[in-house]
């Protein structure tokens, strides 16, 4: 997993409320195993026609959000099934970071096990971000997870709060198995002691 580090983006608006998981990724999508290749699937439903063409007025297919890297979306974020496919898709996308009220609790989870990072505003707060977003390309919002802050394309600055240990993990790009491996010489050293404690097992 690659570290999450300050960087400045696009941002997408997506007002709409309870966006959940079949929404960001169908379930003709879910089998495969592959955390790559999803991105140009993320919201096929809302992002094609049936015949597979763009619909223009869906906020990702319009010129000035393609290479969005930041979404601030309406309350309820990430409900429904608990799909690991939907935050694998968002980050194939391209996608970093999402701002919300809320998240389900599954989909907050796995966004961080797949490097993003879910932002919980008050509304008051998202309304600035989304106005914000909708003057398109041009305003580019700031992220800082050190400082922990989200900044507008003018100069407004938001705190907002992130676990330590998740902010950790994003900082130095450790997924679970990147956590795991951290401990690498003292697996080495157990399993070698038991190798000559138990030469059996």
């Amino acid at each position: 997993m690659e570290k999450f580090e300050k960087f400045s983006g696009i941002a997408a608006p997506m007002p709409l409320v309870n966006i959940d998981t079949d929404m960001i990724i169908p379930k003709q999508y879910l089998k495969t195993i592959k955390r790559s290749g999803l991105g140009v699937s993320a919201f096929a439903e809302m992002r094609y026609d049936e015949q597979g063409n763009e619909i223009p007025d869906f906020v990702l297919n319009k010129p000035a959000y393609r290479e969005a890297s930041v979404i601030v979306a309406g309350d309820n974020f990430g409900c429904g099934s608990s799909r690991e496919h939907a935050p694998w898709a968002l980050a194939d996308f391209g996608i970093k970071v999402i701002v919300s009220t809320s998240f389900a609790d599954i989909f907050f989870n796995n966004c961080f096990k797949n490097g993003m990072l879910p932002i919980v505003m008050p509304q008051e707060v998202v309304d600035v971000l989304m106005k914000d977003a909708e003057k398109g390309a041009n305003a580019r919002m700031e992220v800082d997870l050190e400082a922990q802050t989200i900044s507008t394309s003018d100069g407004q600055v938001f705190p907002f709060e992130v676990d330590a240990f998740r902010k950790h993990c994003l900082l130095e790009g450790l997924d679970d198995i990147g956590l795991t491996m951290e401990k690498a010489p003292a697996i080495d050293a157990f399993e070698a002691q038991a190798a000559q404690s138990r030469p059996w097992v």
